[in-house]
């Protein structure tokens, strides 16, 4: 029991950033548009725009990166944006890890 109290505080701690979130009081389903491109790319880019607005834009994006979350608008990233820069992210862990072989 104890561990599991842990965990949720752990958990919780984590998403305490969502409190100062520009985009608390706005329709989640401004930030999960289906698909992308047309009407879902101006919606992506609606959400992009509280995005900008917001004080704890890192944190938002750090979160959705660290939780492996594919859908939607995070930290004023698309989910491609996301993909691609894990995929950057990934190229240079493995650059710097061939690099220290040599």
């Amino acid at each position: 029991m104890y561990a599991n109290s842990v965990e949720r505080n752990d958990m919780s701690s984590a998403f305490d950033w969502r409190a100062k979130a520009a985009c608390r009081d706005k329709d989640p389903e401004l930030f999960f548009p289906v698909g992308n491109t047309g009407a879902a790319y101006q919606q992506i880019e609606e959400a992009k725009a509280v995005c900008r607005t917001c004080k704890v834009i890192d944190a938002c994006l750090k979160c959705a990166l660290d939780t492996n979350q594919d859908y939607g608008v995070w930290g004023g990233l698309s989910e491609d944006e996301r993909r691609a820069l894990k995929r950057r992210a990934m190229r240079a862990r493995r650059s710097q890890a061939m690099q220290m072989q040599i």
